[in-house]
């Protein structure tokens, strides 16, 4: 098969799916002789079995239309493709084997757009003989799938998902960055249409509303009318598509959500209206039907643009990997794409450069830098038989390294794993509402319905527009507004002082909490060593000891020498001659003609004939450096990590609030005591995992308390997400910062406890919003129902009770004081 015989030739996409492909993607399968451009390692690994096993007829097959004897059918040709990916090969990439029976796939789901999706995809996979268990996030549409392997294939699971209404694909971070981006430019381009469309209709329709029985001419009236028609009949077949897809697919599961009524106020105005316009009666609502829908799209693509950034925090963790390894095939050093590495491979890694596989050093020794998985700034020294993990960096000496885990199999791939698990650990409130919603939207149609048919009974001729009306009445604008206005104030006044809120359960859940638990490097620290002290051991002055030790570090990239770097005293000191460096020890070189030593106290004592040890240290508290000379040792430096300014007063407010505040870190030296003594902190946990971490925070969870995680490192991602709210420092990693509710932008640490005041006060405005809405629909309803209201009374008053719950919303722009607020 040569490229002018193949049907679907993808110039700029990738051969096996049609998608962009990213820039730098270098994923090639031979098909037919040629070589074909895939977009990431699944689709190459699918085209590759589906090479190998003879069936390239598939692409040249699967659009052609039937009248072929050889074209394979739709149906077919499903079942064939996701046939593929009951293999091994394919699976080695999102699939682990949780035991020998036993396999746990994540997937990327197509199509949900609320919680009772969420609800039916559990149940109705939940249902299938041999699987096990069935977890669907919401926020990112992942779903993880347990399965036996004996009792049913994946294949078997994945065409469960199309059967209703939905598409599974295997999670690959390269192909879910391009799902997500090609669902951004459909949404934009439906808001779009939806936007510039419902302007224009709102200008006919003003007309139409000053000039209706007052000296607007008939013909201009009919004119605005068909003309209203024509710009409105793109915002409901285009923009409104996905309520109208979506509506369909819960009718043909008998599981209703919010897209039904929705639909049906939508399609049920627009074809009145267009009745309307041809016998020139009655009322016109193109303006209605336009403008309910794009206010619908913003929040869908509010709640789509939140989505993505939750999704993309899990591939970039995965990207910390390198896309390139230099491996040894047969003593020759070959440059190899990371994702071929298998286990058993001798990989050599240069100094500076990413580790690309789990592994343990066969040859060499360096320091390793693991922030990206511990969060402490100090590389940890590695030698021959330590183990490494992919995505870490080594910092001093060339190494060699044997690969023993890749894929799924990887650290970084549990990390994801365990962030996905915190995910899924839904709250009750959204637990509530995943059983609650289907009863509350039959609820609306059945009350509709009813109207309408006592009033078909009644007047036939008032049936349809009374029945408008209640849908209107009860399409719960104030009811959904009541919670998300008042959050959206408090989040714009706390963004405004330095304190992003990014999830909107946040300030609900700090008004009920009851701990707030610190990670210290970072968070509560600076997050850099500084010099702190100098303790001279001879005739030598602080500032001349300070001078040699700088000239000894000047060309050191270690976070401990960038201390010296940043001192103002040394900034224009010369570099040592002859520098040596010890690996985990330190550093050995000539200043003005004399050979000094400055490292660890042992190492640079045993040079003078003197045996020191951190226990001669002039105190516990920091890191202790001992420069010395041939002769003798000369003086001590104390760095630290100092605790943020508003440190102190911070934990003395937030105590005073009645919060119990907790330190967890991973660092496990005599610092955190300091710390910790310095702030007052008096439960301090120390040298935990981040499993550990996320164990801790879920039992007190358990115990009953309402729980805020603070950090800012790689390592409390699963924290974070597993916490009922999690606060990442600006200075953290953008990984933290994404996974975490809410980001203090600022340094000033007093932001926390007034968030925590501004928090109380909105879940009193949310009360009172609540109140106000029921209020309203308990009224209105009943008018409605009775043919009281006309529909375009029953929209004004739907605005208005808005404007009163924006409006009691808008008192919240103000940050309070620190006193405690109840």
């Amino acid at each position: 098969m040569n490229a002018s015989q193949d049907p679907l030739k993808h110039e700029q996409g990738c051969y096996h799916c049609g998608l962009d492909i990213p820039p730098g993607s270098q994923y090639i399968t031979q098909i037919g002789g040629v070589d074909r451009q895939m977009c990431c390692p699944g689709c190459q690994a699918v085209a590759q079995v589906i090479a190998d096993g003879g069936l390239e007829n598939y692409y040249k097959h699967r659009t052609s239309e039937a009248t072929s004897p050889e074209a394979i059918s739709a149906d077919d040709q499903l079942l064939a493709e996701l046939s593929l990916y009951d293999h091994d090969s394919v699976q080695s990439s999102f699939v682990v084997q949780t035991d020998k029976l036993t396999r746990q796939a994540t997937l990327v789901i197509e199509g949900i757009t609320c919680a009772a999706c969420v609800w039916l995809l559990e149940h109705h996979l939940g249902a299938l003989d041999g699987v096990e268990k069935v977890s669907v996030n919401l926020t990112n549409h992942r779903a993880r799938i347990d399965w036996q392997q004996s009792e049913i294939k994946l294949s078997e699971i994945l065409l469960a998902i199309h059967s209703i209404g939905y598409q599974g694909h295997p999670y690959h971070p390269d192909k879910e960055e391009q799902l997500l981006e090609r669902e951004t430019k459909l949404a934009m381009r439906r808001l779009g249409i939806a936007g510039v469309f419902s302007m224009q209709i709102m200008m006919l329709a003003a007309a139409l509303y000053t000039g209706a029985g007052a000296s607007l001419e008939a013909q201009y009236e009919t004119f605005i009318r068909w003309a209203s028609l024509v710009l409105a009949t793109p915002v409901v077949f285009y923009a409104s598509r996905p309520f109208f897809e979506a509506a369909l697919r819960d009718l043909k599961t008998r599981h209703l959500t919010m897209d039904v009524p929705v639909s049906i106020a939508i399609g049920g105005a627009y074809t009145a209206s267009i009745w309307a316009t041809l016998t020139n009666s009655g009322e016109v609502y193109f303006d209605s039907v336009s403008m309910f829908t794009f206010f619908l799209l913003i929040g869908r693509f509010l709640e789509m643009k939140a989505r993505h950034r939750t999704g993309r925090a899990g591939n970039a963790l995965l990207n910390l990997l390198p896309a390139s390894a230099v491996r040894y095939d047969d003593g020759q050093e070959t440059v190899v794409a990371a994702n071929e590495l298998q286990q058993g491979d001798r990989v050599l890694v240069k100094p500076g450069h990413t580790i690309p596989a789990d592994g343990r050093i066969i040859k060499g020794s360096s320091s390793i830098d693991e922030s990206a998985l511990t969060g402490e700034y100090l590389p940890l020294t590695k030698g021959i038989e330590d183990s490494v993990v992919g995505g870490t960096i080594n910092v001093e000496n060339p190494i060699d390294i044997e690969v023993t885990q890749v894929g799924a199999s990887s650290q970084l791939s549990s990390i994801v794993r365990l962030l996905e698990r915190a995910h899924e650990e839904k709250p009750q409130v959204a637990r509530l509402a995943d059983k609650v919603s289907g009863y509350f939207v039959a609820a609306v149609l059945i009350t509709a319905a009813t109207v309408g048919l006592t009033w078909w009974q009644i007047n036939p001729d008032h049936a349809f527009w009374i029945t408008l009306s209640v849908l209107v009445v009860t399409c719960p604008c104030a009811l959904s507004l009541a919670t998300p206005t008042a959050l959206t104030a408090a989040t714009g006044t706390l963004r405004q002082n330095g304190l992003l809120i990014t999830r909107g359960h946040v300030l609900e859940s700090l008004a009920k909490a009851t701990h707030i638990v610190f990670d210290k490097t970072g968070t509560l620290t600076e997050g850099n060593l500084s010099l702190q002290q100098i303790r001279t051991l001879s005739e030598i002055t602080d500032i001349d000891s300070l001078k040699i030790a700088a000239a000894l570090e000047s060309h050191s990239e270690h976070p401990i020498a960038k201390a010296f770097h940043k001192d103002p005293r040394v900034q224009n000191t010369a570099a040592a001659e002859t520098l040596t460096n010890h690996v985990g020890q330190g550093l050995e070189g000539i200043v003005n003609g004399q050979r000094y030593f400055i490292g660890k106290p042992g190492f640079a004592s045993q040079h003078c004939g003197a045996d020191l040890s951190f226990d001669d240290a002039p105190d516990r508290s920091g890191q202790w450096l001992l420069l010395a000379s041939e002769d003798q040792p000369l003086a001590w430096f104390g760095l630290n990590d100092p605790p943020r300014k508003q440190a102190a007063t911070m934990i003395t407010s937030l105590q005073q609030m009645g919060l119990e505040v907790q330190m967890l870190t991973g660092d496990s030296s005599a610092a955190v005591e300091h710390i910790a003594g310095q702030l007052k902190i008096n439960r301090v946990i120390s040298g935990v995992s981040p499993e550990q971490k996320l164990q801790h925070i879920q039992k007190l969870q358990d115990e009953g308390a309402q729980l805020i995680m603070v950090g800012d490192g790689i390592n409390d991602i699963p924290v974070l997400a597993g916490a009922q709210t999690s606060i990442a420092m600006g200075s953290a990693t953008d990984l933290a910062k994404t996974n975490a509710d809410a980001v203090l932008i600022s340094g000033e640490l007093m932001r926390l406890p007034q968030a925590l005041q501004l928090a109380r006060r909105t879940r009193s405005n949310i009360r009172q919003n609540l109140g106000w809405s029921i209020f309203y629909n308990l009224i209105a309803l009943p008018l409605a129902a009775t043919g009281m209201i006309a529909p375009w009374m029953a929209a004004i008053g739907m605005s208005v009770s808005s404007l009163v719950v924006v409006g009691n919303a808008l008192r919240l722009t103000k940050l309070g004081k620190t006193n405690p607020v109840e």
